[in-house]
């Protein structure tokens, strides 16, 4: 339900508080005992849009008649679970259906070639489940949507502005409405790691926050007042058409009673993240053994949180790639051990004092190079941080007379950007309510 928010369904359809109270019976007369598998998709349509109305959502361009967003929601037998996977538009997959040889692209194409039913197919193709349920959003349906559920919840350590989305919000958090709310969503150029899976991250904060404050308020806590919630959806958004009323209802009044470590968000585990295909483009190529422990815990209606086929756990994991750090040592021995570990090594060892300062090695970079700073200490453990204003872009690592021992670090983006981790993890840090933080 927290990701219907996110969505538009076809057609306005009545609820009655005869189907909320009649709902969650009917359903579970005809549930099989695997959970419920629903896809909710974004699509990038500037159809029957103004120029002022492009310029109001800042989706200028051509759209692609394309899946921009793409989440697979599982909700558990015992409805006592609900987990989030989203698939990256970029995935690599080969288009369901009869052709010969098999048409293959990016998954986001399916749609463009046969609309809803041929993206359930080749999600069902892609990953080996069922699809029981299917929504679908726009632009201006996504704006909608959460403008009238009241907003969404933006939460940020650090200033984040994309020309491209139109995206420009200060630290903190933020109540956003559905305007800004989508420019969040859509940005794409705003972090370390640029690209679609820090935005799909972002999007799963949003959904998870929206979920979190329409429990605090009471919106999904019975099925009379889901039905409320339901109706309000289905202002604005699409379902297939096997799914009403009535299975929106149960599916909301069941997220609402979770607990908070309950839900789970994750990304599908990418093994290349610019496979070049002729006539295609840059594309995504799953990680073949970790997506199928994946869909294969999502089948067998397990959690995907701590699962090690699905995520390893690394001996010591980086949370940036060392071969974007750019690093000057004065000790040889050490330089060349960093660099063995993927760092940009500069050696400067020639030029050093010969008289070692007490203590351990020192690093010191620019402000707000925390995060590469936090992957040269790991490499280097003991080491002090500091953060020297006027510094440049590159790294300075002083080696002290204390012996120094340089682990290997591990760099998964996977780990980064899109690991399994409970919505209690991923929400705001100030607990989520009907009062806003700020309004922006």
């Amino acid at each position: 339900m927290t990701a219907l928010s996110c969505g538009s369904l076809v057609g306005p359809q009545a609820v009655s508080a005869h189907t909320a109270a009649t709902a969650a019976a009917a359903a579970a007369a005809t549930r099989s005992g695997r959970g419920t598998n629903i896809l909710v998709v974004g699509i990038d349509s500037r159809a029957g849009l103004s120029t002022a109305e492009k310029n109001r959502l800042h989706v200028g361009g051509k759209g692609c008649n394309c899946t921009d967003v793409m989440m697979l929601v599982h909700l558990s037998e015992d409805e006592r679970r609900a987990s989030v996977v989203s698939i990256p538009r970029d995935s690599y997959v080969a288009y369901a259906g009869t052709a010969v040889p098999p048409r293959s692209g990016k998954i986001n194409g399916a749609f463009a070639l046969g609309g809803g039913p041929l993206t359930v197919a080749t999600v069902e193709q892609a990953t080996g489940l069922h699809v029981d349920h299917y929504l679908e959003t726009d632009f201006t349906g996504f704006e909608r949507t959460i403008d009238n559920l009241g907003g969404g919840t933006v939460c940020t350590d650090r200033p984040l502005k994309d020309e491209n989305s139109g995206l420009d919000i200060t630290s903190g958090r933020h109540h956003t409405d559905g305007n800004r709310t989508l420019r969040y969503v859509r940005a794409r150029h705003v972090n370390l790691r640029p690209g679609d899976l820090g935005r799909v991250r972002r999007q799963q904060r949003v959904v998870n926050d929206l979920l979190a404050r329409l429990t605090v308020e009471g919106a999904l806590a019975s099925p009379v007042r889901t039905a409320r919630t339901v109706h309000t959806l289905l202002k604005t958004v699409r379902t297939g058409a096997g799914t009403g009323p009535g299975d929106l209802i149960r599916i909301g009044w069941a997220l609402g009673r979770l607990r908070a470590d309950r839900t789970e968000f994750a990304t599908v585990p990418i093994r290349l993240f610019d496979h070049r295909v002729p006539g295609v483009g840059s594309t995504l190529v799953w990680d073949e053994a970790r997506s199928a422990a994946l869909w294969g815990a999502l089948g067998a209606d397990r959690p995907i949180t701590g699962d090690t086929r699905i995520q390893p756990v690394a001996e010591t994991p980086a949370p940036t790639n060392p071969a974007a750090i750019g690093v000057r040592v004065d000790d040889a021995a050490v330089a060349a051990a960093l660099r063995g570990n993927g760092f940009v090594v500069t050696d400067t060892s020639p030029s050093a004092s010969p008289v070692r300062p007490a203590g351990p090695p020192v690093i010191r970079y620019a402000p707000g190079q925390e995060e590469h700073a936090a992957t040269l200490a790991a490499a280097l453990p003991g080491s002090r941080l500091e953060a020297v204003p006027g510094h440049d872009a590159v790294f300075d690592v002083a080696v002290g007379a204390e012996p120094v021992r340089v682990k290997t670090v591990t760099y998964d983006r996977n780990i980064a950007d899109g690991a399994p981790v409970s919505g209690e993890s991923l929400r705001c840090a100030e607990p989520p309510g009907p009062v806003p933080a700020s309004r922006s």
